[in-house]
């Protein structure tokens, strides 16, 4: 089924037979927003990350930003001449563990628990045949943005020092999660449903490795639009980025997008992860006193340009993308001049509710240093 898939898709799109047999073959086996003018602290700081791909499996285009041997930054400067969706050599990646390989003959996915009456098992052929949808959508961390906390506020975070470019757009091919929990019996008292993949996140004092799993509602698991995907952008689901299955939420955080799925938990009572009580919720005098869960993403923007950006003094056409976990973009602003005057940006179709929307401004400047 997906080789059909990918062969009516290549001949859709003008691929060769050569292509098409290179994209079986492949089955078997700076950078934000804004930008000339900036602190003196974020102007030495060029980027200049060590490449450690022990935990990437797909090979990479020249200019992908390395941060750790399991993260990879889209390069927004990329972009510039790029289309809607995001490459999949692109894509970003935000990978615990490295990859185990897949077995479309044992691989199984478990549906069970206390809010549903037939637990079931479902392999890969039985995904495959289940009736299909496509959406596009983004996938952002929810750490998306972090460096600057450090070059706005001199404040450091631990984790992986994103700029803008942890966020990656395709149009994602699978089954409806409502459908699975349909075919399992999906009852009344369900109340949450735990996504859990092989990943492997290690997490308590002692150093335990526990598999990745992340919760969402069952309002959430329940709509059209919440996917277990199988397809990335006409192609089966690279390795990287979840294969053979994964979750995808539109709008929500990247963190409940799971990857490497191999089993769905429908509770009647809440659930709580260990992964979900530490780094998952919003805590400080803004928040409940439990903490807010971190679920839709904020309005973000950033130019398709190098960090920092050296451009000709000339007429230039200067690009980005605006997105929101709320939905559609319908209004960009953008500023030459440090944030004195803003002009309306021009947008460009498509634009997808929790996509994105490109846009592009006229620029005549004068020799300088300015701020975006």
């Amino acid at each position: 089924r997906v080789d059909e898939y990918i062969w009516q898709a290549s001949r859709n799109n003008g691929l060769s037979r050569k292509r098409f047999l290179q994209i079986l073959a492949g089955i078997a086996g700076g950078t934000a927003i804004g930008g000339f003018a900036v602190p003196a602290s974020a102007r030495s700081q060029r980027l200049s990350f060590k490449s450690n791909q022990s935990k990437i499996i797909k090979k990479l285009p020249p200019g992908y930003i390395s941060h750790t041997s399991g993260s990879l930054e889209m390069n927004w400067e990329a972009m510039y001449e790029r289309g809607y969706l995001v490459p999949n050599d692109w894509f970003y990646v935000h990978n615990r563990s490295k990859p185990l390989a897949f077995n479309p003959s044992t691989w199984r996915l478990r549906v069970e628990g206390t809010g549903i009456d037939t637990p079931l098992e479902f392999t890969y052929d039985d995904i495959l045949g289940m009736p299909s949808i496509s959406v596009t959508s983004a996938i952002e961390c929810a750490a998306n943005g972090r460096i600057f906390f450090e070059e706005v506020y001199n404040k450091h975070f631990s984790g992986t020092r994103w700029r803008l470019g942890a966020i990656g757009v395709a149009e994602w091919t699978g089954v409806q999660l409502g459908l699975l929990l349909e075919r399992a019996g999906l009852n009344k008292n369900a109340v949450d449903v735990l996504i859990q993949g092989t990943d492997i996140d290690s997490l308590d004092s002692k150093g335990t490795k526990s598999k990745y799993s992340f919760v969402v509602p069952i309002a959430k698991a329940k709509m059209d639009n919440s996917l277990i995907v199988y397809a990335m952008n006409g192609e089966p689901l690279p390795i990287d980025h979840g294969s053979p299955c994964r979750a995808i939420f539109p709008g929500w955080a990247g963190n409940a997008n799971v990857k490497w799925i191999e089993r769905i938990e429908v509770s009647s009572a809440p659930i709580y992860s260990e992964w979900i009580k530490k780094q998952a919720f919003l805590r400080g005098s803004d928040y409940p006193a439990e903490g807010k869960l971190i679920t839709s993403q904020n309005v973000k923007s950033a130019f398709e340009l190098a960090w920092p950006a050296t451009l000709s003094a000339k007429p230039y056409l200067l690009r980005g993308r605006s997105w929101s976990g709320k939905g559609k973009i319908v209004r960009v602003e953008v500023s030459l001049d440090g944030g004195k005057t803003w002009q309306l940006a021009r947008l460009r179709e498509p634009n997808f509710p929790f996509a994105w929307v490109r846009w592009e401004v006229d620029w005549n400047p004068i020799p300088g240093e300015y701020s975006l």
